[in-house]
């Protein structure tokens, strides 16, 4: 069938996606884009996990976009009203129209020849073939995926003989009302279905192979409710939202320099919620905070089921799945009628799309990333990622910013293609997600681009300074390098780009 071009290809129709289309709309309404979405829904994330109690572990003044803050008074907010707010921020930039659902792309390559990347897909309910080609590719997708889950493979799964479901394909008939109900990890997936489940099951046991650190925050903003009083809407969540991203900076940098002090303050919120009678062990990580993630509970639901009885945490290792439930090494008897495997994620880059360069596949996993938005040696592509110490959105958001400024930078100076070159030898064998140690990560440290040891290939982690990188920084660095349109068959470089185009074509 034929090709279907488009000056951008947006790659995923979830946060970073929209996020990624409103901001074309805004800041480059000259570009004509679209946005190739694998699902038949917008939403990424936030339409798939559908599981109880499914909420955001950021609190949504730092997680909503830039152009269209949130403006309610929850602080974590449920999946339902997530998807709303993407949808209604869809709809009020006009980016709804661009979306094509049912794509799912395999392989995508640049052609220096024709200077454009060329996509091989499917539709993804037909199999029928989809091809498209671009001038810039935008890879929203997120990092881990949806296709399924991690799950391992715990001895005795075949013996087991009530319902064993993995979060990310959480069943609709899955009826646990009077159930007891084994939930498999201690992650942030883990401490929102605990007390969500307790609700209306029998017994909700939370099996741990080892704690988090687990913090109880307000379900609700009790201060900008007060301020709505006096001052006006824009203003009052403006400064919420500035006044939540300096305290979860605050919180990251004091866990780093003073790690010691943050754990005790963070078992002491445990102990004032359950009381000194109850067993801290249960909550009580090896690890110093924020070498993982901490996982927040609104206004303690996690605590307060468990105080309530109605649910428990067990810490100890799998020896094997019994016909009723789980027998653990201790020797210790499980008993469930339903087991929930809160393992965590499978991460993959780029959706599963294959990329390569002028039919040379192209090796992520050796490339570095260049101001944490464009891969090494990878003409005319951006990768949107967001923080991992923070909410998601303030880096996609900036990130998003800064592709803008490129765009328009090329538009403004009749350049055509871009590319980051690392001629200074910067790379190290460290991950852009190094700084956590979560099992995800260390299990994809494989597929994942590296980092460099100074900037711009450097991962900062540090929103005030990547605003200044991203947003304030010059365009042309030296390092990022430049070709402008063809003139009559002859090539011309913009600035000292001297063999880009010889170096493009021969798929350097």
């Amino acid at each position: 069938m034929d090709s279907q071009h488009f000056e951008v290809l947006i790659i995923g129709a979830g946060l970073s996606g929209i996020g990624m289309a409103c901001h074309l709309s805004h800041h480059c309404p000259q570009r004509r884009f679209a946005i190739l979405e694998r699902r038949q829904a917008l939403g990424g994330t936030w339409d798939l996990f559908r599981y109880p109690g499914i909420r955001s572990d950021s609190d949504m003044f730092s997680f909503g976009y830039a152009l269209r803050p949130w403006n309610g008074l929850k602080v974590l907010a449920d999946g339902a009203s997530i998807r709303q707010y993407l949808g209604d921020t869809a709809r009020e930039f006009g980016v709804d129209q661009h979306i094509h659902y049912g794509v799912d792309l395999l392989a995508a390559n640049w052609s220096s020849a024709q200077r454009r990347w060329q996509l091989i897909g499917r539709d993804s309910q037909t199999g029928e073939a989809r091809h498209f080609s671009c001038d810039f590719l935008l890879s929203c997708t997120g990092y881990y995926d949806h296709a399924a889950g991690h799950q391992p493979d715990f001895p005795g799964m075949e013996q087991f003989r009530g319902r064993f479901v993995h979060p990310q394909q959480w069943p609709e008939d899955l009826d646990y009302r009077d159930k007891r109900v084994v939930v498999i990890g201690s992650g942030a997936t883990a401490v929102t279905l605990v007390p969500a489940l307790a609700e209306q099951a029998a017994q909700v046991t939370m099996l741990q192979r080892s704690p988090s650190y687990i913090f109880s925050m307000p379900s609700r903003d009790k201060l900008s409710a007060l301020l709505l009083k006096v001052l006006p809407e824009r203003w009052v969540y403006h400064l919420a939202r500035q006044r939540n991203i300096s305290v979860q900076r605050q919180m990251f940098k004091a866990a780093k320099r003073w790690p010691r002090f943050m754990r005790w303050l963070l078992l002491r919120g445990v102990r004032k919620e359950l009381g000194e009678d109850h067993d801290l062990s249960h909550f009580t990580p090896r690890y110093q905070p924020w070498d993982e993630r901490l996982c927040a509970v609104p206004d303690g639901d996690l605590f307060k089921a468990l105080k309530a009885g109605k649910a428990q945490v067990v810490t100890g290792a799998i020896e094997t799945l019994t016909a009723a439930g789980v027998r653990l090494q201790s020797g210790q008897e499980l008993p469930a009628d339903i087991i929930v495997s809160a393992t965590g994620l499978k991460m993959q880059l780029l959706g599963g799309m294959q990329l390569s360069i002028d039919g040379e596949p192209c090796r992520v996993p050796s490339k570095l990333v260049y101001k944490g938005v464009l891969v090494q040696d990878v003409p005319n592509a951006a990768w949107i990622f967001g923080y991992t110490n923070a909410s998601w959105t303030l880096k996609a958001d900036i990130a998003a910013e800064y592709v803008c400024r490129l765009l328009n930078h090329l538009g403004e100076h009749g350049q055509q293609v871009f590319v980051a070159r690392d001629e200074q030898g910067c790379a190290l064998d460290s991950s852009v997600m190094s700084s956590l140690n979560s099992g995800y990560v260390r299990r994809a440290d494989g597929i994942l681009p590296r980092q460099g040891d100074r900037a711009p290939w450097q991962v900062l982690n540090d929103y005030r300074k990547d605003v200044q990188l991203l947003c304030k920084g010059p365009i042309e660095d030296g390092i990022l390098r430049f070709e402008a349109f063809r003139a009559g068959g002859a090539e011309e470089t913009a600035g000292a780009e001297g063999d880009c185009v010889q170096e493009l074509q021969a798929g350097r």
